[in-house]
């Protein structure tokens, strides 16, 4: 039997160097895959974006646009069942020097990726935290090295990103959080990820915490 799906309403402020910044999303969870919707507010840009997974909580389409004044970028990110994916993007405006091009640069840059990751948002934690099994007193021992599909904001460039997951505290009952090591190998980042029992982000350092 498929149980009934749970719909989340979550959103997220920016950490001390970036107060203002709002993250908001409506997540609807299933057994073993997500709907999700999202806008970002930050200074200079806003952005909106939808994101389907399929089974095992892998990346079948991602939408992200970027918006500031006088120009405007759209992606499409596509993962096919042979796991080759289609990037499409489209511009209007003039966008700022500073920005890269959107897109990806090689066709087989993401190869071996399953999911997809925007940065700055804390929902796309929530697939490999599921995928992996990293809530339960059963996690598996260790770290696991994923490839992403990382997503610049609000440039839209997508580049690989290896990253690394572990269990770092199972579910405590009386509070219904748990902890997860999250490792950028890309960026030689690594933070303790405070998440609730849906795998959902509660408190990302240096990077958002929930309101």
């Amino acid at each position: 039997m498929t149980n009934t799906p749970t719909t989340r309403h979550v959103a997220w402020r920016g950490w001390d160097d970036d107060p203002d910044r709002l993250e908001a999303a409506t997540v609807v969870l299933h057994d073993d895959h997500l709907d999700a919707l999202g806008t970002s507010r930050a200074s200079g840009y806003v952005t909106a974006w939808s994101l389907t997974t399929g089974p095992g909580w892998v990346t079948r389409r991602l939408e992200v646009t970027a918006r500031g004044v006088g120009w405007a970028r759209h992606l499409e990110l596509v993962r096919g069942p042979d796991g080759a994916w289609q990037v499409r993007t489209d511009a209007t405006g003039t966008v700022p020097d500073h920005l890269a091009a959107p897109g990806v640069d090689a066709p087989d840059a993401l190869d071996g990726a399953l999911d997809c990751d925007i940065a700055l948002c804390p929902v796309t934690n929530t697939m490999p935290i599921r995928r992996l099994g990293l809530l339960g007193d059963d996690a598996p021992a260790g770290e696991t090295t994923l490839v992403m599909a990382w997503v610049d904001v609000p440039s839209l460039r997508v580049l690989r990103s290896d990253q690394v997951y572990a269990a770092r505290s199972p579910l405590d009952p009386a509070t219904g959080r748990a902890l997860v090591t999250y490792t950028s190998a890309t960026r030689d980042f690594t933070a303790d990820l405070t998440v609730d029992a849906d795998g959902l982000v509660v408190d990302y350092p240096e990077l958002a915490r929930r309101t």
